[in-house]
């Protein structure tokens, strides 16, 4: 089978959870070959086995995470060049996408971004005009370079022992533009990052203010889950920006959703409805996130929440 390239997405040697669900939909169309960059390689090894790498190409050089992105796209043309693999897999963040669409110049090869589903052929699907149409893309010309939406694909297992084959990039000029002066450690709460969550509980305009939010996070909390905002819930500032789920925030796509006290607006719609599970909390019945939800609950948020999670906490 031909080899599939998955760009590991990782800070400071630790994987992010996208990582293996990419190889996960690697390994089902082909050879899934891991493409390390920047150190802490030794340390994360045994998991990318985990998840059946059959080749990981290690760029161990410190230099190429000195720089914005142009180094990882350097050394992916250099490997597409190199190795013609079938595809070229990266996670649909901020960073992913923009090295796709470098990649995809570099190349000379077509790109599919935001994709929440893979068929046979590389067919590509998508979710646009705010969740109202599903399309399927497929590249026509050079290598298919894809970037996946975070848990799109549900990670699974499969050991093995992969190759390893260290890979160097001679950087060019241009590569070397813009230098990262700096590095800030965000601080970690003990709540998954929300784009990665496997479950999140959002908060609207139905909270009513920022105190409120506390009914929200009590709920995630419960479940293990990150929080989200709706953009009418950021606006007026009762939580950061940071957390606004939608259109112009951050797309999410987790095993459960949970909107509580959020009207349904189509903005709010597109960065949530290919959640795979869907639950609405609202006393309107008429609310638009009804027509989209697998489970509506009618009711008081300052009743429905806290009985759920007093509920949730009672069966742990």
């Amino acid at each position: 089978m031909a080899e599939i390239l998955v760009l590991v997405d990782h800070v400071d040697g630790e994987v992010k959870k996208v990582t293996f669900e990419l190889l996960t939909l690697a390994r089902a169309y082909g050879d899934a070959a891991a493409v390390w960059v920047g150190p802490g390689y030794e340390g994360a090894k045994d998991k990318l086995a985990e998840y059946g790498v059959s080749k990981v190409y290690v760029a161990a050089d410190e230099e190429l995470t000195s720089y914005v992105v142009a180094p990882k796209v350097e050394l992916l043309a250099q490997l597409v060049a190199d190795r013609s693999p079938a595809a070229v897999f990266v996670a649909a963040t901020g960073e992913g996408k923009e090295i796709a669409g470098r990649l995809a110049v570099r190349t000379e090869s077509g790109v599919l971004t935001d994709v929440v589903g893979l068929a046979d052929g590389f067919v590509g699907e998508h979710s646009i005009f705010g969740g109202a149409i599903v399309t399927h893309a497929k590249v026509t010309k050079g290598t298919p370079i894809i970037a996946v939406r975070p848990n799109s694909t549900a990670p699974e297992a499969s050991p093995s022992t992969p190759e390893e084959e260290q890979v160097s990039v001679t950087l060019s000029d241009a590569a070397k533009g813009a230098r990262v002066v700096e590095k800030v450690v965000q601080e970690k709460g003990e709540r998954p990052e929300l784009t990665e969550a496997a479950i999140v509980v959002s908060g609207g305009r139905g909270v009513g203010g920022a105190d409120n939010f506390k009914l929200i996070e009590e709920l995630a909390d419960s479940l293990g889950a990150a929080v989200g905002a709706s953009r009418a819930a950021t606006d007026a500032g009762w939580y950061p920006h940071t957390f606004q789920v939608g259109q112009t925030g951050k797309t999410v796509s987790p095993q459960l959703y949970i909107a509580v006290g959020i009207s349904g607006a189509i903005q709010h719609r597109a960065g949530m409805q290919t959640s795979k599970t869907i639950v609405a909390i609202n006393k309107d019945s008429e609310a638009p996130i009804f027509e989209l939800v697998d489970f509506g609950v009618v009711g008081d948020l300052f009743q429905v929440a806290p009985q759920l999670t007093e509920e949730i906490n009672k069966r742990k």
